[in-house]
């Protein structure tokens, strides 16, 4: 019987993801502009071109296998262990179809000269999804303290190593060995925390009930892949790997809030979903405090860093990155229309329509690729850009539509209140922008105008969310009271 998860349990465990990836954000905040300035925009177009094709070899590896061994509680090990072989054949084949395939692969994404990054991260794919399994087995328990200590561990360690490398003229090697380190620390990890050890447990049949589940779920993850990674495809293509460069650089950058944050939310909510699909007050309840949560602390940061954008670039990656400050600002903006959206994806796979997400998210992807291809033919990296933000709009309205609609929640109430602190943080960055504008002569140190906006950013933001969001903060004081009377009265009873 798996246990029952409620909003303690859940925001216990999203508190722990959230504290994992917190730790890593300080220091990727200050290793990606390191890296940035030690490295050039065709080092980063290089690695980036490379990751997205092993990316997606090992999603296509993964088949959502792990996934479905989320959903199935019940399932024993003699399955766990067949999933794990299953994972493994899959990932080797991958490997293989990569290192062999590296030409030509190379240079259908416009960057001949990656093909030999793509031989040896090849090995990536066998490296990641041999610990699926273990984090598999995690993710049922709801165990994401664990899981957030191995995340510090792999993710500090593997950025000291590329900044050591690349302080040391390691070149685009550093980026590889960062990657590496990560997977395999990461690894070893999962086995030891787990206590997992595969044996040699192959019945085919067993796998059979889990793709019902894996297999519209492999649909949806192919085409949100396709969403992420076209438009370092299409750039890399139509505008030049140095494009591509400056694009990977920007959104890394710009993904690191998102990465804090939704990676963290997406993991456990997943789960936590999925254990209560069948009581839909408490479903209700957590879709809309975790939207709204995710969208008070995601919102500010994005659209702070678009208001900030050009001083930043600066500030951050120096001056021969300082052309490419629009690139930052709207994949910054492109990313804050969409923080209402950040629950949805694990709602709908932990709610079991598999459908709805696939559909969306193709719909989704072919909007996305042909938008930037349109904009990268007929113009610039920075129309690429554009069409990205108008995208995500549409997206934010469609989304929206489909998962209050499962949920039988108004339209229009749930887009206002998932969307109420967007809007507020969108308002903040308007204000910044102005007094940036205003004060630009006295402002004249690029140094001096980041801390002054985010400064004003702040107060803006705090006295518009005081005003706006009274009901949520009565909401979360009022759960963190009852929590506090539990965990009192069970001091007591002890």
């Amino acid at each position: 019987m798996a246990p029952s998860q409620g909003v303690k349990t859940i925001t216990t465990n999203v508190g722990w993801s959230v504290l994992s990836k917190t730790a890593t954000f300080g220091l990727k905040f200050v290793t990606v502009p390191i890296l940035a300035r030690l490295l050039t925009p065709e080092d980063f177009g290089s690695v980036a071109v490379a990751l997205t094709v092993v990316q997606f070899l090992a999603m296509i590896g993964g088949a959502g296998l792990t996934s479905a061994l989320v959903v199935d509680q019940d399932g024993d090990m003699r399955t766990v262990h067949t999933v794990f072989w299953t994972n493994l054949a899959m990932s080797c084949l991958m490997a293989a179809v990569l290192f062999f395939g590296a030409e030509d692969l190379a240079v259908l994404m416009g960057a001949p000269e990656s093909a030999g990054l793509l031989k040896i991260m090849a090995l990536l794919i066998p490296l990641q999804l041999s610990g699926d399994v273990a984090y598999s087995l995690l993710a049922r328990q709801m165990n994401f303290s664990k899981d957030a200590v191995l995340s510090t561990v792999s993710e500090c360690t593997a950025a000291l190593i590329a900044l050591a490398l690349a302080f040391f003229g390691f070149g685009v090697w550093a980026l590889v060995f960062q990657l590496f380190s990560a997977a395999l620390i990461r690894l070893v990890g999962l086995y030891f925390v787990t206590g997992y050890m595969p044996r040699f447990v192959m019945e085919p049949r067993r796998i059979g009930p889990l793709f019902s589940f894996s297999s519209g779920l492999m649909g949806s993850e192919i085409a949100n892949f396709v969403t992420f990674q076209a438009p370092m495809v299409v750039i890399a293509r139509m505008l030049g790997i140095a494009d591509a460069g400056a694009y990977s650089a920007a959104n890394r950058f710009a993904s690191i809030p998102n990465q804090v944050v939704l990676s963290a939310v997406m993991g456990v909510l997943f789960p936590a979903f999925s254990l209560m699909a069948d009581d839909r007050k408490r479903r209700s309840d957590a879709l809309m405090l975790s939207t709204q949560v995710t969208t008070v602390i995601l919102a500010p940061a994005m659209f702070g860093l678009w208001a900030i954008a050009e001083p930043g670039m600066l500030v951050l990656f120096g001056p021969q990155w300082a052309y490419a400050w629009p690139v930052l600002g709207l994949l910054a903006l492109s990313k804050g229309i969409v923080t209402p959206c950040s629950t949805f994806i694990p709602y709908l796979k932990g709610t079991g329509h598999s459908r709805v997400l696939f559909w969306s998210a193709v719909l989704r992807a072919v909007a996305t690729t042909l938008a930037i291809a349109g904009a990268a033919h007929y113009g610039s990296l920075v129309d690429a850009m554009v069409a990205l933000c108008a995208v995500n709009a549409i997206t934010l309205i469609g989304y929206s539509w489909a998962v209050f609609r499962i949920d039988d929640i108004p339209f229009l109430r749930g887009l206002l209140v998932s969307s109420r602190s967007m809007i507020t943080a969108f308002v903040m960055a308007l204000g910044v922008r102005a007094f940036l504008h205003v004060f630009a002569d006295r402002l004249a140190n690029p140094y001096l105008e980041v801390l002054a906006g985010a400064a004003v950013g702040g107060v803006i933001y705090g006295m518009l969310f005081l005003i706006t969001e009274r009901a949520l903060l009565r909401k979360i004081f009022e759960i963190v009271r009852r929590r506090g009377r539990r965990d009192a009265a069970g001091a007591s009873a002890v």
